[in-house]
């Protein structure tokens, strides 16, 4: 099992707040995917989230708590939906 799925597995001490849609705070963050200056992609312990803005500035990126801050005007976020597993069919001839 990759790593990243073990920690999602894990109970959850994720959260997001946002202030004033300049600010955003995010903790149980695993890993920072990709940074750019509209868009940034974070593998936290809830799930991937995806934050779209202009201005974006990577604040503070703390990896042994898990935490980071994010300056700028953030216009949405989004986590993205899990895949479901796939069940692998095996048929037998006779």
């Amino acid at each position: 099992m990759e790593k990243h799925e073990k920690e999602l597995m894990q109970p959850s001490a994720h959260s997001v707040l946002i202030e004033g849609r300049r600010r955003m705070r995010i903790t149980g963050v695993i890993d920072v995917e990709s940074f750019q200056e509209d868009e940034m992609t974070v593998i936290t312990q809830a799930g991937t989230l995806t934050i779209w803005g202009d201005g974006l500035k990577l604040g503070k990126l703390n990896p042994e708590d898990g935490q980071v801050l994010l300056e700028g005007n953030i216009a949405s976020i989004e986590y993205e939906q899990p895949e479901p597993e796939r069940k692998a069919f095996f048929f037998k001839r006779k």
